[in-house]
């Protein structure tokens, strides 16, 4: 005979045999009067939830790739030990896939009137803000019959920042700007060049940097060395809209640009120049004007940690309104956008000799790798057809680029890993001909 559903589930719980009665409701008392004493006195014996006090410490900030370290202290003010499962809830990206429940979950006891800490390791996927949900705490008896369940909300925020991959440029680059700066054997002469010292004539030198004036006060021949004239300025100019938001391999096309920024400036800064930041698409997203040389990279890196491509046109013309305002004098503009033909006809061009009239305007663009890879594709019909489909792209990109070599603004166009340091090395050539 089947057994009804009461019977059923209280067999399953396990309070009564199975059997093929249904038993009376005294009878189902007096078996389960024991459980039920013993859930009470579990339930009344596992600490309290809503009176812990829970506050945080730890890392504030990270940069991608890497991990951070929040830690929450779990303070137990009751007479009574507390024996829990917590789960520090965070956002899905502060975790590499398939961590999650590893990382935000953590068993503790902590005795009456003492505290404990436990440690989440974040490992974000994502730049920006990631900030804490809650905190779920589930309270044990004894005998882990019953449990308290309850939430609290403890605020923490970790700021996730660009990875600035390509810093491992920065030694080679930084030799460069030794060489243009004087401070080895290659010395070189030009417009924004700047008299540095004198040395003693060695084998080799230029006669026109012999000083005959110093060389007369002293019994050795003196030449002058120069240096790169310092104290330029310099506009990063951040696009970021729809464009912008197109991927190339795993990451938008913006942090490639953000990278690209990042080695531009910190080279630029230690050259002993001044660096502004301004991120624009129909409105400024950031802006970082006035920074010294070692608050400056700090500066934009963490005004580069919450920019998001946003899904609009660019405003060409009031990007340059603003660039304008933001350098009255003459600097080294460099705008990191697309080189695609239909943003840079219809809305760099017409406004573009505004920029050009009055500072130097250098343009840097992310290339993507899987179109040089298409244009080298053989083999079959479908191949020849991407590879032709491919070659029209870069024309396309070629023709672009030339019409702004035309206006007179120097064009870099690279892929994401060759962007940076390709930008990088126009600048130093750029400093070394005295165009700055």
């Amino acid at each position: 005979m089947a057994l009804t559903g009461r019977a059923a589930l209280l067999a399953a719980l396990g309070s009564l045999p199975v059997g093929i009665w249904e038993p009376s409701w005294t009878g189902i008392l007096a078996v389960n009067a024991p459980l039920a004493v013993a859930c009470a006195c579990d339930f009344a014996l596992a600490a309290p939830v809503r009176r812990l006090g829970l506050t945080r410490s730890g890392d504030t900030s990270v940069r991608l790739g890497d991990s951070a370290d929040v830690t929450l202290t779990i303070t137990n003010p009751s007479g009574r030990p507390l024996r829990a499962r917590l789960r520090d809830a965070w956002p899905p990206s502060s975790w590499q896939p398939g961590t999650e429940a590893a990382a935000s979950r953590h068993r503790l006891s902590v005795p009456p009137g003492e505290r404990r800490r436990i440690t989440t390791r974040l490992r974000p996927t994502r730049r920006g803000d990631r900030r804490t949900d809650r905190v779920t705490i589930r309270s044990y008896g004894p005998l882990g019959l019953f449990a308290r369940q309850g939430t609290h909300n403890a605020p923490w925020t970790v700021r996730v920042l660009p990875p600035f991959t390509s810093r491992k440029h920065l030694p080679s680059k930084l030799a460069r700007l030794r060489e243009l700066d004087g401070r080895t054997s290659v010395l070189t002469r030009g417009e924004g060049t700047e008299f540095d010292s004198l040395r003693e004539y060695v084998p080799g030198d230029d006669t026109r940097s012999i000083d005959w004036r110093a060389t007369a006060r002293q019994t050795t021949v003196a030449v002058r060395t120069w240096r790169p004239e310092r104290d330029r300025h310099i506009l990063l100019v951040l696009d970021t809209g729809r464009t912008s938001a197109g991927r190339v391999g795993d990451a938008p096309r913006l942090d490639a640009s953000m990278d690209a920024a990042l080695l531009l400036a910190a080279l630029a800064s230690r050259a002993g120049d001044r660096v502004d930041l301004l991120a624009y698409d129909r409105k400024i997203r950031a802006l970082v004007q006035g920074r010294t040389a070692g608050d400056v990279l700090p500066a934009l890196v963490n005004a580069m940690a919450t920019l998001e491509p946003e899904l609009v046109e660019t405003d060409a013309r009031g990007l340059t309104a603003t660039a304008l305002r933001t350098s009255p004098r003459r600097s080294l503009i460099v705008l990191l956008t697309t080189l695609d033909a239909a943003p840079v006809e219809e809305g760099l061009l017409p406004v573009l000799a505004q920029l050009t009239q009055r500072h130097t305007v250098l343009l840097a663009s992310v290339a993507d790798p899987h179109i040089t890879a298409m244009a080298k594709a053989r083999g079959d019909v479908d191949a020849v057809y991407e590879a032709a489909a491919a070659a029209q792209a870069q024309s396309e990109r070629h023709r672009t680029a030339e019409q702004l070599r035309r206006h007179g603004v120097t064009v870099v166009d690279a892929t994401p890993d060759d962007l940076a340091p390709a930008l990088a090395d126009v600048y130093l050539a750029l400093k070394a001909a005295g165009r700055l």
